[in-house]
This record gives C-alpha cells, sequence and structure tokens, in this order.
C-alpha cells in the first residue's frame, strides 16, 4: 500500500502524528527533497529504502512503488505542506489505480497556515475578510484563463500566493491591477517555519523592494490582504456575551 502523507510546513515537528506514524512504519520512502526537511527521514527504521523524488521522473516513482509492491512492503510518498495543494498526487493516484494498487492520503499543514502561524495572523476577521484564497501564478504549469491574479484580486479577501516569489514585481503589479490598493498590507514569507525563516512585512507597492532587499527569490509565500495588519476589526459574534448559541444563553435572546 502506499500512503500519501504531508510532511507539513517545514519544522519536523509539525508533521502529524498519524503521518510521523507512517514513516516509522515505512518500508519505502519517497521523499520530495527539494522541499521537505530532511529531519524528517529521522522518524524512519534504519532498513527504510529512501528516495529523493527531486531527481526523479512519475515513471520512475512509479517503477520504485511497484517493485515495493511486488515485495509485500510498505510505501509512504511523503510531499511538502499538505499533499492537496500543488502535490501533483492525483496523477500518481491514477497511475496506481491502473496498476492495482491501493493508497491513502495523510494531510498535513500548508505553508500558508505555518506563515500564518508564524505571524500570528487570523485570515478570517468579521468585517476585514472571511474567504481565503489560494492561488499562484502561472508559469511552465498554466493557471485557467478565469482564475487570473487579476480575477482573484477584485475581491480584496485574504490571499496566500504560492510559487511567485521570483516574479514579485509582475505579482504586485497584476494585485494593483486588479483592485487591491497599493497599501493593502502584504508579507512576504520564506521557509515557513523552518530555522531559516525569514519574514517581512510591508504593502503590495514595496513587496518587489523588500524581495530584493532581503534576498528572497524563491521558496517563499505571499500574503495579501487587509488582515495581515490584524486591525480594524469587529469583535467575533461566537464569544459575545450578547450573543446566543446552542450552548449558552446570551444576554440578548433576539435572532441576529
Amino acid at each position: 500500500m502506499v500512503h500519501f502523507v504531508g510532511a507539513g510546513s517545514g519544522a519536523p515537528d509539525l508533521i502529524t502524528v498519524r503521518g510521523a506514524n507512517r514513516l516509522r512504519e515505512a518500508d519505502v520512502i519517497i521523499y520530495a527533497g527539494s522541499l521537505v526537511n530532511p529531519e524528517l527521514l529521522s522518524y524512519a527504521k534504519p532498513e527504510c529504502e529512501i528516495h529523493d523524488s527531486a531527481y526523479m521522473t512519475l515513471e520512475e516513482v512509479l517503477e520504485v512503488i511497484q517493485k515495493a509492491e511486488a515485495e509485500g512492503k510498505m510505501t509512504v510518498r511523503l510531499h511538502t505542506g499538505d499533499p492537496s495543494i500543488y502535490g501533483a498526487i492525483r496523477e500518481q493516484m491514477d497511475q496506481l489505480d491502473e496498476m492495482g494498487v491501493s493508497y491513502d492520503v495523510c494531510p498535513g499543514v500548508s505553508a500558508c497556515f505555518g506563515a500564518a502561524a508564524s505571524l500570528n495572523l487570523e485570515y478570517t476577521l468579521p468585517t476585514i475578510s472571511q474567504s481565503l484564497i489560494i492561488t499562484r501564478m502561472a508559469g511552465r504549469t498554466d493557471v485557467p484563463e478565469k482564475e487570473s491574479i487579476e480575477s482573484f484580486a477584485a475581491h480584496q479577501t485574504s490571499m496566500g500566493i504560492y510559487l511567485s516569489a521570483g516574479r514579485l514585481e509582475e505579482l504586485a503589479k497584476r494585485l494593483m491591477d486588479g483592485g487591491y490598493p497599493a497599501d493593502t498590507p502584504a508579507a512576504l514569507v520564506y521557509k515557513a517555519t523552518w530555522p531559516e525563516e525569514k519574514s517581512v512585512i510591508c504593502t503590495l507597492e514595496t513587496l518587489a523592494e523588500a524581495g530584493r532587499r532581503e534576498n528572497i527569490t524563491k521558496t517563499a509565500i505571499v500574503l495579501v490582504g487587509k488582515t495581515v495588519a490584524q486591525r480594524g476589526y469587529e469583535r467575533s459574534k461566537l464569544y459575545d456575551p450578547g450573543f446566543t448559541t446552542e450552548f449558552r444563553q446570551g444576554t440578548d435572546t433576539a435572532e441576529k
């Protein structure tokens, strides 16, 4: 069997308990060496066979899995962050279906959540933003036309933008062209939750300059929106003494 496991955003102790157990049990681990913290491999048993997929094609990954299956071994496919976000797991699953190999997925902490934790951010502040858009700019992999940076920027909600740190000037311009004001708060977080993490709070207008100043060109996430500033919001109704819930009678019993 193959277990797709989310390694988390970087810190080795941010992997889930289930994910760590899968690593301990694995006979074969295929990990995304370009992004996964190698410290996570310390969970593996000494005799575990380990492959770095940064140097492998999809076909080579499948060949390793097929061999492990023939030998009755359990494989962990260790992906950075959460496998469901830019993990290219569907194409692997489709091939495993054809091969008759069973699999499951163990979620992980994605970079946008690791970055939020590092900066003590909440993306969903009442009256400021109640949505989080996760996206990326088009590169060698296209983005559907209806999912352009400009179209998402028109909502002016919280955004976590992956795989775009090398083109910050273009990114900032497109976000502003789409509707965000130039003074919209932004953050650039390099290797969120890793020991070498670096973060910069800025605005869209100063985003590109901040990236140049800090020499951040890859392995970083861009956060955009008023929630980055963490001010100007209204108190949540959930803990308001006047708000009645299923579990607590509020002082104001009027329906809201």
